[in-house]
């Protein structure tokens, strides 16, 4: 059958990454709570390679692709793109950036795409970085990004964070039981942020509690 996982089969993208000893580290935190900034600065001091599934995801719906185009109708239909479509696309963009270290943003989502992962990829992350945020915080950082539009924005932010809890916070806790989450108040000013971010990246093997 021309499943979207048979698709992305297809193109190649098996044990792609061969013997490298690759470095994964998942990014999770609420709508707002600063990631994309922070993964910039990791980058550009640490040089890991930032991809994002949801860029991943939406550039292979515009390809043109026969994936593409799969994905796209299951999205119109609204149905949630298998996890190990997803997994394929990251697995691939790791495999073309030549890199062996990897800042995986927003996900796992849940943890169907936790278990996804490490089935498919055979690979462990090496920390969660965690950025822990109040609501209210975020709530005020995306109202600003969207003036003018806040009675449009309030209700679906208000969503967007009670997915996050009920979807991303399991994963959050299943990582945190094998010592691995590494939790930053993410609260706190752009600057004071990044260097609670260096001291995990300098001393990453340091167990930091939730």
């Amino acid at each position: 059958m021309g499943t979207v996982v048979d698709a992305t089969n297809k193109e190649g993208n098996g044990a792609v990454l061969g013997d490298k000893n690759v470095t994964v580290v998942f990014v999770l935190g609420g709508p707002g709570s600063g990631k994309g900034t922070q993964c910039a600065n990791i980058v550009k001091h640490f040089g890991y390679t930032h991809l994002s599934a949801g860029d991943l995801l939406r550039a292979e719906q515009k390809s043109g692709s026969e994936n593409g185009t799969m994905i796209q109708n299951m999205i119109k239909e609204g149905k949630i793109v298998p996890s190990e479509v997803t997994v394929k696309l990251l697995q691939r963009a790791m495999a073309e950036s030549g890199n062996d270290k990897f800042l995986i943003d927003g996900f796992p989502r849940n943890e169907e795409n936790r278990a996804a992962f490490e089935l498919v990829t055979g690979i462990q992350p090496a920390f969660i970085l965690f950025f822990d945020c109040p609501e209210e915080e975020m709530e005020r950082r995306l109202l600003g990004r969207n003036q003018g539009r806040e009675d449009d924005n309030i209700e679906t932010i208000r969503k967007r964070f009670k997915v996050f809890l009920e979807s991303s916070l399991p994963v959050i806790e299943y990582y945190n039981s094998k010592g691995k989450v590494r939790k930053i108040d993410a609260a706190k000013p752009v600057e004071e942020v990044f260097e609670a971010v260096k001291a995990v990246f300098t001393t990453p093997d340091d167990k930091v509690t939730v």
